[in-house]
């Protein structure tokens, strides 16, 4: 799947032709029960839309998510590993929130299931950490990422605005804007390369700055 030429971190959501109204309009009120799940599963009490990282999760107080950080971080400083069921939690765990977070943002009318990728297709690259991987760079990269956090700070708040336009166009029309639809999945598609990247961790090759 993923070539010296790609990211080896990968995004794409299918364009649906027809959404549902109704469940459009109580969007936010039907998304409660599987919000909570994700909330349990990620070990935080709250779960918030990470605008800059537009992961869907936020770790407030560390949680699973931020144990997984740092433990990966020191596996690679210290061992030059990583464990492939880190890795395959990690990526589960990631797929199940974009899929919480493509049905909060309309992208999608399949209520989000717990293991099944739907229209939502995540997939990252699994290192091979002593080829791959620089053992030092995790000390950084959350640094050398900030021009990309700033950047999808402000185009998170676009999404925020193009969310609420796209939920008018669906209850008139039925359907999400073409245009709207892949600007919203490029940002999504952006803050997962980062993620990747200055979280995960599974890769050295730096984030490019582009919804491509």
């Amino acid at each position: 799947m993923f070539t010296k030429d790609t990211y080896p971190a990968s995004l794409k959501i299918d364009y649906p032709k027809k959404l549902d109204r109704v469940t459009t309009f109580f969007r936010l009120i039907m998304a409660i029960p599987i919000f909570v799940i994700l909330s349990a599963l990620s070990g935080e009490g709250v779960i918030e839309f990470n605008a800059e990282q537009s992961s869907g999760i936020a770790s407030s107080g560390g949680g699973i998510v931020g144990g997984l950080f740092l433990a990966t971080l020191l596996m690679i400083l210290f061992r030059q590993k990583y464990p492939k069921w880190w890795f395959n939690f990690n990526l589960e765990l990631n797929r199940f929130s974009l899929r919480v977070m493509a049905y909060i943002l309309l992208l999608t009318d399949r209520y989000p299931s717990t293991d099944e990728q739907q229209d939502v297709h995540l997939d990252i690259k699994y290192p091979n950490v002593e080829k791959d991987l620089n053992s030092l760079a995790p000390l950084i990269k959350w640094f050398l990422a900030i021009p990309h956090y700033i950047v999808l700070g402000f185009l998170g708040v676009a999404v925020l605005f193009v969310t609420v336009i796209a939920w008018f166009a669906i209850l008139l029309t039925g359907t999400y804007p073409k245009s709207l639809f892949d600007f919203v999945v490029g940002v999504v598609r952006w803050g997962w390369r980062v993620t990747a990247y200055a979280v995960l961790l599974t890769t050295d090759k730096y984030p490019p700055f582009s919804l491509e």
